[in-house]
């Protein structure tokens, strides 16, 4: 008896020290200020340090996969529903492949293009809860800027809109942005950050990583926002990086369970050279 009371004692202890990286819904494609006009977008829902575990998005607790609710590209002012050009594939990290979607866009038009997506919540088993990550990245074409810090709004519930131009930070510059919720400022929320550590090569990571975080809290990076919503961050290397606000949509519900609906924006840092 005393052997298997140690037994579950040990099992519980590995359950609970097993590292839980964090969630990122990608809109990827290598550059903010591409030479073409007409770019690849691949949305994917992973864990970009580890290029680990990725999600069938908007998969539910019954194993279901809802459509998603909104994708679209806001330039000048101006939205465009762009759900029909989301094509389903399957994306390989270094542990499984999961369900994902790629839309092959024409950026028309100088300055800034702000790309959306909003998936139908995904079920995550280990938490018992629903998240939903509300995405956001911008691309700009020829460096003219126009509405890299306006708000899309609608159908955005939640997002952060970018004190800094996202697509135009060296390395060692620093980020800010403000989460919010329906226009508002959310005071004191919890952001996550991760950095995008293998190249997308295809529907798949890359094998090599970049870095090895030295342990654990350097995978995922945790920040807070002041009373304002405001949050900085200083951006140490080229790349892409993630920024997750967890929960910016507050208490809610989804199928009767917790729905942690979560504002994301991608910023890419460059050398200099």
């Amino acid at each position: 008896m005393k052997k298997l009371l140690a037994l579950i004692v040990a099992v519980a202890f590995m359950a609970l020290s097993v590292p839980v990286y964090a969630h990122f819904q990608m809109i990827y494609s290598p550059d903010s200020v591409p030479k073409s006009k007409k770019i690849n977008l691949k949305l994917v829902f992973t864990h970009p340090f580890e290029a680990g575990h990725t999600m069938d998005i908007g998969k539910d607790e019954n194993g279901k996969i809802h459509p998603p609710i909104a994708f679209g590209e806001m330039h000048k002012g101006k939205k465009k529903d762009l759900l029909n050009k989301l094509t389903p594939i399957t994306f390989t990290s270094l542990t499984n492949s999961g369900r994902a979607f790629e839309a092959n866009v024409r950026l028309k038009g100088m300055g800034d293009h702000i790309f959306y997506f909003v998936p139908a919540p995904y079920y995550e088993k280990s938490e018992d809860i629903y998240i939903q990550h509300c995405t956001k990245v911008i691309f700009n074409v020829a460096g003219a800027p126009t509405d890299w810090d306006q708000p899309v709004g609608d159908p955005l519930p939640v997002e952060i809109l970018p004190l800094d131009k996202p697509y135009a930070l060296w390395t060692g510059n620093v980020f800010r942005g403000i989460v919010t919720c329906k226009g508002k400022p959310v005071s004191y929320a919890e952001i996550e950050v991760e950095y995008l550590n293998h190249d997308v090569a295809g529907n798949a990571f890359a094998k090599e990583a970049k870095v090895e975080a030295p342990h654990d809290a350097l995978v995922t990076m945790t920040i807070k926002a002041d009373v304002n919503g405001v949050f900085a961050f200083g951006i140490p290397r080229a790349g892409w990086w993630g920024f997750a606000a967890l929960g910016a949509g507050g208490e809610l519900k989804h199928n009767g369970k917790e729905l942690s609906q979560d504002a994301v924006i991608w910023v890419q840092a460059l050398d200099m050279k």
